[in-house]
Order: structure tokens, then C-alpha cells, then sequence
């Protein structure tokens, strides 16, 4: 039997529960709203909730739960029991439509961006009938959107869901011109690949830093990294395969196909993958399965880190966000098929996603900014803050050849000889990968590299859809008017795909992401965007270009717009607040007390052996000033240090809202250097002191620990 196909979603109030347990006329009517949208009748609602109770109280469930995002970039639920008391000391089991349907949760405590004061608490879950209902924890958790009192969305789902609706606009609308008969949506189309870290529990929980932050703020480099890639597409550690053999059953319980899973490049990292579903499931399954991971690594003896920069000196771990569009007959929009360049709809389709990427570079930029982003990005192996599009030789030339409108010689399958009989021939791909690249072609979607690891993926696909629905707007009105002049609409279409590469080209780059030639040729000659640290970005986002463009298309009101600004700026203060007092912490009350002990016990010994006659040699002493030269500095970096969180807390405002700009501000040029100086001269610390002296488990216990 297999094991795996039979316990596949069995947790997943899915099509095949949705059958058994609801009356044939409620499971059509639920299809229908699922499948084209649409409010769902209130008395279907109800023969919905009770077979969906039925359903889970099966399952050993006791209570439900309207399980939301809001903007905190978690998620949250308020669990309540099934049981409703009765006359007579009884009880029963119930759940009513109304209570599918709509529930209530606090719009002020959780992050609103000024949309809800504190005393205005009323706050709506919403069900979304679109993402199916699961069971955690003997819990049926329902997805649901997140709004205030004034309809305003509080949460990562609802405008979401409002991107993906005006793609599919926009996108039907192409696709009729081109006379594609038949579709009436398109779907934004997400796969994202989780990359982690797993280290000892028993050493994490004795790093406050990891515990707090959930990355190290301390640490000496280890004699060993990743300078050897021996990590990487390695053998899997027992301990680790035990930890992904449980993942894979949860996750496969809970309906997420997760598909792919190994080590990644630095010590201790590794990766997960899932198979492509709509951009609203993908991003539902994707917070569900962090969790899952981090519950599930701890039953394993294992503390699963989803923090961007774990480490310092090595790799940080990204969320790639393969992204794609399909039609509800099953066609994917971007693929290329066996002959791309006659294949029209696919290079419009091609050159909408160009212009949208070079147009909005900066709303992509901003939709993946984040404290622990920043320190990720432009380092090892993840893609610079300038973002570009990598095609590949053969579509870049495809292309060319368009702009300048001349023919095409496709160069077909190329066979590889790989020198042994014995080895079969391989069909080369179209494009190679670059790793480099932020925005990668990787054959039939197109991969943003840009996430990180503990992001939900529904801001960066928020914004992509909206971008490539605001442009496929423009095509379907240049095509409607050249139409209407007398054109063909395959010369229209032609004619603007190649305008669209003339006026967007510089956004394609295939070379090395890396290179510092190509950061000031991206900045200096092409004019793209340069946006390195999380207040740069926050600067843009209200704009007015961008907020009339997702106020346009429906995606974001303004308000929602500035509310959202101000919670990234609070909450990008906040993260680096909470570091640099953890911190502190560390060095003032651990390390500088375990390095004082040490220069005591050193001075001691040379205090000793003159006494004795043995005068100590030059290294002796010169340890002796090592250390007393790091006590000192790492004093004064600890004052330095408080002094720079003090006026940035200050700079914050009673309520947190006045000074957000500039206390992020502050926060980049005076908080953030001052921990990376009392950082400097805490690790050189470490490696002057003895091992057993240290008072925190060091780089090369945590990252190489786990067996």
C-alpha cells in the first residue's frame, strides 16, 4: 500500500470529504463558489458547517478555529470548543453556518498601522472557501481573511486575493483579443522553496540570542565553513532524515505536497520544496508548514531556525517564489511550448512580466524588505538589492531578434556527449540557472529570488500580480485601439511585444548578479533601482505612482498602504530594539564578566611566576594586553552601544507612530553599527579565551553538532 498517497490530505476538509460528507446539491453549490467565485448562500453555508463539523469531530477535533495572518507575519487563531451546554446538565456538539462564515478577533491589539485606535476593538474573520479547512492540534482551522470594523484588510490574505482577482481581469482580457475562446480566469500560480537551518535544541536554548531573535548576534568564524561545498546536495545526517520522514507525513497529512528536500550550502541548512498550487493555497500551506517544521524539528531534538542570517560568514536562507500563470483550461501562460518563438500569446505574455518587472521594480524591492532580509541580501548566494530578469541566451535572442524585427533561427534540442557509452545522452535545457539572478526565466515560470526565509510569500506575489495586471491593462487597451484602426491582432500583438523590449531591455541581465561592474553599470547607465536597506525601501512605497496603481486595480487603498508602511517601519525598529538589548545582555552580563576572569586569572599567573623568578615570556604578556584591550573596547562598545538604543526608543514616540522614518533612519547609521562594532570585538573575545571559559556555545558546536 502506499503509505503516503493514502494519508494525503487525510487531515484536509478537501474534494473527497467535501463528497462524503455534504449532500450532493451543497457540495455542487460550494464548487461553483470555489471555482468562479462569488457569495455562497447563507442556507449552503449552514449544510457546509455541519458537515464540516461532522467531518473533523471524526477526525478526534474538539474545537475550531477561524485561523487568519494578520500583519505581524504569523498567523493566529482564537480556538473555540464545538460543545454547546443543554437543558439538564447536557451537551452537544455544534457549529452553525454563521460561525463558518464570519467570526471576531481584536483589530487593535494586532499590528492595524493606525486603522483602529486602541479603543476601537471590533475587528472580522471572513472565511475563505477558495482554501480548504484542515485539523491541527485536534483543532479545525478554517482560512479566513482579516478586516476591521471599516472593511479595511488587516491581514496578508485579503489583498491577496483582490491581486489575483485583477490579474485574472486583466489577463482574460488579453487572452480574448488574441481570441483565446473559452477562458474565464486566470490564476497567479506559486511554489516556494523553504530553505532552514536545524541546530542542536539543547544549544539553542542556551543562546539567548537564537531564542529571542532567532539568529546569532555573537560568534566567532569556525575553522571550517562551507569553503568546500561539501554540505551541499550531501549525504543527509540521521537525525535530520528522522526530522524530514515526519515533516513529509505532516505536511502530506495537511494536503501540502512538499516534493524535494536536502542539504543546502552551509553547514547545517537544507531545503524544502512543494509543488506549484494557486498563490492563495501556496501561501496558506507555506506559513502552515513553517510551523509544522519548527513543531516538528523540537520532537526530533532540534531547533529549526527560519531567520534570513543565522550565521554570520555563511549563507542565509531564502523562500524562492516560483510564480507562474494559468488559465482555468489548464494552460500555462508561460510556457514556452516546443516552438516559443511563434508561440505569440507566450511571448506576450513574456513581455508583460518584463515590463511589469522593470516598471515596479521598486514595489518587488519593497515587498521583500525586512531587518533580517537586509542582512541577507547581496551576500553569499543571494541576489543583490538591484533587481534584473535573466532570460537565458536563446529568449534574450528571440527577442533581439523581435526588436529588430528580423527572423528567428531557432536552435533546437542540443544532445550532450558526456564521454561514456555507458552514460545516456541528455537533452540540454533551452536556459541555464542563474543563481545570481533576483528575478530568474527557469523554463515555464519565473523563479524571485529575492524572499527570505521567514517571509510569507504573499506580499512579493501581492505585488507581482498587480504589477503584470496593471500592464496587461495597458496591452489589452493598445490592443483594443489598434484593432479597432484595422489591425490584425496578431500584428498588434507583435508590434507591441516589440515596443515593450525596446522600452524595457534594461532590465535583462544573464551575466553575474555579483559583480560590482554590474551594480554600477545597473545604477549608473540603466537607471534600476538601488534599494538596500529596509528604510530606503519604506521611503518609496507611497509614492504616487504606487498607490494610484494599487488603488487602480483595487489591491490596496491608501490607507491600507500608509498603515502598512508604518507597521514595517515599527516593526523594523522593534527587531533591531530587541537585538541590540539581547546583545547588551550577552556581552555585559556573560561575556565581559567571563573575560574580566580570564584577565584576572592571566595577571594572576604573571603576577605569580615574577614572584617565583620566572619572568613571563613576550606572548604571555601580549595575551595579557590582548584581552585588556578587549575588556576595554567591549566596555566602551556596551556604552556606546545603549547610547544609540536610548535615542532611538526615543526617537520612536510615546505610541510608537511619531519619528517612525526617522528612528529607522537612526537605527541604520548609529544602532546598527554599534552592535556590529561590540560584535567585532566580542568574537575577536572568543577566540583569545579558552573554550570551557566561553560562556555561550560557539559556531562550530552549533553547526556542526546536529548527528
Amino acid at each position: 500500500m502506499d503509505l503516503a498517497a493514502e494519508s494525503f490530505g487525510s487531515l484536509v476538509f478537501g474534494d473527497e470529504a467535501m463528497k462524503e460528507y455534504l449532500p450532493p446539491e451543497v457540495y455542487a453549490s460550494l464548487r461553483r463558489t470555489i471555482e468562479e467565485g462569488g457569495p455562497l448562500d447563507a442556507g449552503v453555508a449552514e449544510a457546509v458547517a455541519s458537515g464540516m463539523k461532522e467531518w473533523a469531530v471524526s477526525k478526534g477535533a474538539t474545537h475550531f478555529t477561524h485561523w487568519f495572518q494578520p500583519l505581524t507575519g504569523v498567523t493566529a487563531e482564537k480556538h473555540e470548543s464545538f460543545v454547546t451546554p443543554r437543558p439538564g446538565g447536557r451537551a452537544v456538539f455544534d457549529f452553525s453556518g454563521k460561525e463558518l462564515i464570519k467570526g471576531e478577533a481584536d483589530g487593535s491589539s494586532l499590528p492595524s498601522g493606525g486603522l483602529r485606535a486602541t479603543f476601537e476593538a471590533r475587528g472580522y474573520t471572513a472565511w475563505d472557501p477558495t482554501s480548504y479547512a484542515f485539523i491541527k492540534d485536534r483543532t479545525l482551522c478554517i482560512p479566513t481573511a482579516f478586516a476591521s470594523y471599516g472593511g479595511e484588510a488587516l491581514d496578508k490574505k485579503t489583498p491577496l486575493l483582490r491581486s489575483v482577482e485583477a490579474l485574472s481581469r486583466q489577463a482574460v482580457r488579453v487572452l480574448g483579443l488574441l481570441g483565446s475562446a473559452g477562458v474565464s480566469s486566470v490564476t497567479a500560480m506559486a511554489g516556494p522553496e523553504q530553505e532552514y537551518f536545524l541546530v542542536p535544541l539543547e544549544l539553542y536554548e542556551k543562546r539567548p540570542d537564537l531564542r529571542f531573535c532567532g539568529r546569532t548576534l555573537l560568534g566567532a568564524r569556525p575553522p571550517k565553513g562551507q569553503e568546500l561545498s561539501d554540505h551541499y546536495y550531501g549525504m543527509i545526517k540521521p537525525s535530520v532524515a528522522a526530522f524530514m520522514n515526519e515533516l513529509n507525513e505532516e505536511l502530506w497529512a495537511h494536503g501540502i505536497p512538499a516534493r524535494t528536500e536536502h542539504n543546502e550550502v552551509a553547514p547545517s541548512q537544507h531545503e524544502l520544496a512543494v509543488v506549484y498550487d494557486t498563490a492563495n493555497i501556496a501561501t496558506d500551506h507555506n506559513q502552515l508548514a513553517m510551523e509544522l517544521m519548527q513543531k516538528t524539528a523540537a520532537r526530533h531534538g532540534l531547533a529549526c531556525l527560519l531567520h534570513e542570517k543565522p550565521f554570520e560568514h555563511l549563507n542565509g536562507s531564502g523562500k524562492h517564489n516560483n510564480w507562474s500563470l494559468q488559465t482555468d483550461t489548464g494552460v500555462n501562460l508561460l510556457s514556452p511550448g516546443d516552438t516559443p518563438h511563434e508561440n505569440l500569446q507566450f511571448l506576450l505574455f513574456l513581455s508583460a512580466v518584463i515590463k511589469a518587472v522593470d516598471e515596479w521594480q521598486d514595489l518587488l524591492r519593497i515587498s521583500v524588505a525586512s531587518a533580517g532580509n537586509d542582512h541577507r541580501l547581496g551576500g553569499n548566494e543571494a541576489p543583490p538589492a538591484v533587481i534584473s530578469i535573466y532570460l537565458g541566451e536563446e529568449l534574450t535572442e528571440m527577442l533581439e531578434a523581435i526588436e529588430r524585427g528580423s527572423d528567428y533561427e531557432a536552435h533546437g534540442r542540443v544532445l550532450m556527449e558526456l564521454g561514456a557509452q555507458v552514460l545516456p545522452k541528455l537533452s540540454k535545457d533551452n536556459t541555464d540557472r542563474n543563481r545570481t539572478s533576483p528575478f530568474a526565466f527557469t523554463g515555464n515560470k519565473f523563479e524571485f529570488r529575492m524572499p527570505g526565509s521567514s517571509q510569507s510569500i504573499s506580499g512579493p506575489n501581492i505585488m507581482l500580480n498587480a504589477a503584470v495586471a496593471d500592464v496587461l491593462e495597458g496591452f489589452a487597451d493598445e490592443l483594443e485601439a489598434a484593432i479597432r484602426d484595422g489591425s490584425k491582432p496578431g500584428e498588434a500583438a507583435y508590434a507591441l511585444i516589440r515596443h515593450t523590449v525596446r522600452e524595457h531591455r534594461r532590465i535583462i541581465f544573464n551575466g553575474n548578479g555579483y559583480d560590482e561592474s554590474w551594480l554600477r553599470e545597473a545604477v549608473e547607465k540603466r537607471g534600476l533601482s538601488d534599494l538596500r536597506t529596509t528604510p530606503e525601501c519604506l521611503a518609496r512605497l507611497l509614492c504616487e505612482k504606487n498607490v494610484s496603481m494599487l488603488e487602480r486595480h483595487g489591491v490596496y487603498s491608501e490607507a491600507e498602504l500608509v498603515s502598512r508602511r508604518d507597521i514595517s517601519l515599527d516593526n523594523y525598529c522593534r527587531t533591531l530594539f530587541i537585538e541590540a538589548r539581547t546583545m547588551s545582555s550577552m556581552a555585559g552580563r556573560q561575556i565581559l564578566p567571563a573575560v574580566q576572569d580570564r584577565l584576572a586569572s592571566v595577571a594572576s599567573g604573571l603576577i605569580s611566576r615574577n614572584a617565583a623568578g620566572f619572568p613571563a615570556g613576550e606572548a604571555e604578556r601580549e595575551s595579557f594586553e590582548e584581552l585588556s584591550g578587549l575588556s576595554n573596547g567591549i566596555r566602551t562598545a556596551l556604552a556606546r552601544l545603549g547610547d544609540e538604543l536610548s535615542l532611538c526608543e526615543s526617537m520612536m514616540g510615546r505610541d510608537g507612530k511619531p519619528g517612525l522614518s526617522g528612528a529607522a533612519e537612526r537605527v541604520r547609521s548609529g544602532l546598527i553599527p554599534a552592535m556590529e562594532e561590540l560584535r567585532e570585538l566580542c568574537d575577536a573575545a572568543e577566540l583569545e579565551m579558552p573554550k570551557e571559559l566561553w560562556p555561550f556555545p560557539g559556531y562550530d558546536d552549533l553547526l556542526f553538532g546536529v548527528r
